[in-house]
Order: C-alpha cells, then sequence, then structure tokens
C-alpha cells in the first residue's frame, strides 16, 4: 500500500512539475551582405513569420559585410550556413576549402555594373580611367567587371575601385560622381532606384546572366554531422520565399523591422514595390513547385567553368563537389496550396 501511495505521489508531482520544452537548436548564419541587403528578407520573413520557431530553431545572423570572409568564418567553423555568392566557395576549393551550396537563393545572375542614366559612359571601353564603386573591395563585382572590361581591351590598370558602403553612402558616392559607376548585386541598384528615385542603365556579363550564383552554403562535415538541422532551415526559407511573393507587403513590413530602418508607412511601401517588381530575382518563382531552393548543377559548372577559363581558379572546380540538392525533398514536403492561402492571409 505505502509503495502504491509513493508513485502515486511521485505521478502527481511530475504533473505539478512537467519537463521543460526542449530548447531549439541553435543555428548560426554568417552573411556576406548586410541588415539592409535585398536577400536578406528571406531571414526576415523566416524569423519573423515564425517558421524557424515550426521548425524548432533559434537562429543569429551575423554580417559579414563581403562574401569572402563569411565562407572563411564558415569554413573556420565561426558559423553553420554562409548566405554568400557561390563564386568564393569555387574560388576556396583549390585550397582546400570544401564548402557546398544547398539552397538557391536567386535564379539570375546578381551581378552588374551600373552607370546613371545620364553617364557619358555607353561602352564597356568608356571604363577605362574611371572608378568604380562596390560595397566593399572584394566583393564578387570584381570579377565580372574584370572579365567584361578585359573583352572590351582593357587591362586591370585601366580602371579602379573604390569601396562605397550602402545605402545612403553608395547613393551620394554615385550621384556626387565620387565614382563612375558600381560594380553591384542588381537588387542593390534596383533598391536605390525604388527609395532614391535615381535610374541606371546596366551591363551584364552575357555568358552567365541567367545562371545562379547566391545560396546558402555550409562545409561538408556540417553537411554530415547537421543534417537535420539544414533541411529543417531549407523548409523555413522555402516557406519565406512563398511569403515574399503571394504577400510582399507583409514580408516588406517584416524586412523594415529587421534592418533597422524607420518602421513608416513609406518605407514599407518602398519595400514592397522593390519585392514587387524584383520577384524574378528570389527563389520560389513557383510557389507550387515542389523544388524550391534547388541548386542547378548545370549553372554551377558553367559558373566554374567561366572562372578557370578566365583565370580565376587554376583548375576547373567539379560542380558536384559544390552542389547538394539532398535537403530540397525535406524543404517543400508541406501542402503548397495550402500554405500559400495561408501565407495571403497573414497580416
Amino acid at each position: 500500500m505505502a509503495s502504491r501511495l509513493a508513485l502515486l505521489l511521485a505521478a502527481l508531482a511530475l504533473l505539478a512539475f512537467p519537463k521543460p520544452a526542449a530548447a531549439n537548436d541553435a543555428v548560426t548564419v554568417v552573411t556576406g551582405s548586410f541588415p539592409t541587403a535585398f536577400y536578406e528578407v528571406l531571414n526576415d520573413v523566416a524569423e519573423l513569420g515564425g517558421f524557424y520557431a515550426e521548425e524548432h530553431l533559434d537562429v543569429t545572423e551575423q554580417y559579414a559585410g563581403a562574401a569572402a570572409i563569411a565562407v572563411q568564418s564558415v569554413g573556420a567553423g565561426k558559423g553553420d550556413i554562409g548566405a554568400v555568392g557561390t563564386e568564393p566557395i569555387i574560388q576556396g576549393y583549390p585550397r582546400g576549402v570544401r564548402e557546398v551550396a544547398f539552397f538557391s537563393r536567386n535564379p539570375h545572375l546578381q551581378q552588374v555594373i551600373g552607370v546613371l542614366d545620364d553617364s557619358p559612359i555607353h561602352t564597356l571601353a568608356d571604363f577605362k580611367g574611371k572608378t568604380l564603386g562596390e560595397l566593399s573591395l572584394g566583393q564578387a563585382g570584381e570579377t565580372y567587371t574584370a572579365v567584361m572590361l578585359a573583352g572590351a581591351g582593357l587591362k586591370a590598370g585601366d580602371y579602379s575601385f573604390a569601396a562605397i558602403g550602402n545605402g545612403a553612402q553608395a547613393i551620394q558616392a554615385l550621384t556626387t560622381h565620387k565614382v563612375d559607376a558600381a560594380a553591384f548585386p542588381f537588387p542593390e541598384l534596383r533598391i536605390y532606384e525604388t527609395t532614391a528615385h535615381i535610374k541606371f542603365r546596366y551591363f551584364y556579363e552575357p555568358v552567365l546572366k541567367d545562371i545562379s550564383d547566391v545560396a546558402f552554403v555550409a562545409t561538408q562535415q556540417t553537411i554530415k554531422t547537421k543534417g537535420d538541422l539544414l533541411q529543417r532551415y531549407c523548409r523555413a526559407i522555402a516557406k519565406a520565399s512563398i511569403v515574399v511573393r503571394v504577400n510582399p507587403a507583409l514580408a516588406a513590413k517584416y524586412f523594415v523591422q529587421k534592418s533597422g530602418l524607420k518602421v513608416t508607412d513609406e518605407a514599407i511601401a518602398n519595400e514592397t514595390a522593390l519585392l514587387e517588381s524584383a520577384q524574378g530575382l528570389l527563389p520560389g518563382e513557383n510557389p507550387m513547385s515542389p523544388k524550391i531552393g534547388n541548386v542547378s548543377l548545370r549553372d554551377m559548372s558553367i559558373l566554374s567553368k567561366f572562372m578557370n577559363d578566365n583565370g580565376l581558379t587554376p583548375t576547373l572546380v567539379p560542380a558536384d563537389q559544390i552542389v547538394t540538392n539532398q535537403f530540397i525533398a525535406f524543404a517543400n514536403n508541406f501542402d503548397h496550396k495550402a500554405f500559400i492561402a495561408k501565407a495571403k492571409a497573414m497580416r
């Protein structure tokens, strides 16, 4: 009788003091950009929309300011995921960097050269003696600029680069002619067109114009040991991609709140206009697709060959060594039709 009473008391104690819920898994994402960068909207929506929480993830972002630095940080174990352009992982491969793109963040090349609409620069040859601004020195824009200008007969010493940051600082550098052009990600220049009401003309690398070159990446070791964490992260991002596409006003509000910008109706309206006009630059072009985030092996092969052909890598990096789509099926394992309806109704 005493033993049964003891068991009953123990059971009541468990009911009175339930076991604490398991903590969310910590994830550190090192991004090569800034809080106000275009692609940050995916992380902002995943967090404020509750999709990280649904996947039991506690995500921390670190801003490296340059893709190469982000890749180095992830390679050194200072982050689980890199949010970067894919060029640095290709260039790092011959040096022993083993990072793999596992979720595409854009369907089209992001790097361009932009000049103000009233600029006297009309051909690539006109860049001789000119200064091109970039977010920070060593950005991927230097790679494409060098190749494009070489095709016009210009050598490295015929032009120069200057770091001009982003946002108001970059706009001022361009409009006051501190620099003659911007070797920038296309989405950044679209932001300036929307917010500062300035107009650019663009120069594209024709071979690469329609390939993807921005992704989430991780080391081979992290993919092997934290695969469950990464696939849950991918599903949160896949859902965020759909929200951005079907409810851009809400995505814009989340972006403004998280970016550190002053939250105003004008700021949200500007960001909404940008997201509506730049849908083709984000994943989830077809929100019903079961392959949102798929990394194109063909695109990576083209980019790898382009970099090797132009002396940017000493050897041809095999694309299948720096791409995996092993998390894409899990990432899209939800009822897309039902989620689209839910996303449209979110406020």
